[in-house]
């Protein structure tokens, strides 16, 4: 069950570091920011949007307890990458430009996958 945990955590940690880096950097006056949303085609305050849920997200993985609110806290980080990996793919970035986006979605996955792990580690006791 040690092994589990440590595993768990670094994906969960890095995970939830990644996601409160992106959501500081959108409430923060970005032209890039500005140029990138406009390039794949959304408003600008959408970035605010997903910053405020990245946040609660983050938050709802570290508080023990509550599973289906961690169920969706990884289903929300999941269609977040995968949205913005279709949607820069959509506009002709190449894939190498989105190796950040890519380890978050592995990040996600693995924190999900050793998550459910864990829980039924803890259920064997």
């Amino acid at each position: 069950m040690k092994k589990t945990k440590i595993i768990y955590w670094i994906f969960t940690v890095l995970l939830i570091a990644m996601m409160l880096m992106s959501a500081v950097t959108s409430f923060m006056p970005n032209p890039q920011g500005e140029a990138m949303m406009k390039a794949i085609g959304y408003p600008y305050n959408v970035l605010q949007l997903l910053a405020v849920a990245k946040i609660l997200g983050s938050i709802a993985l570290l508080v023990p307890g509550f599973p289906r609110v961690k169920e969706w806290a990884y289903a929300g980080f999941a269609f977040d990458l995968i949205g913005a990996i279709y949607a820069f793919l959509m506009i002709g970035t190449p894939i190498a430009n989105l190796a950040f986006m890519l380890v978050g979605l592995v990040l996600v996955f693995g924190s999900y996958i050793y998550y459910h792990k864990l829980q039924k580690e803890k259920q064997a006791y």
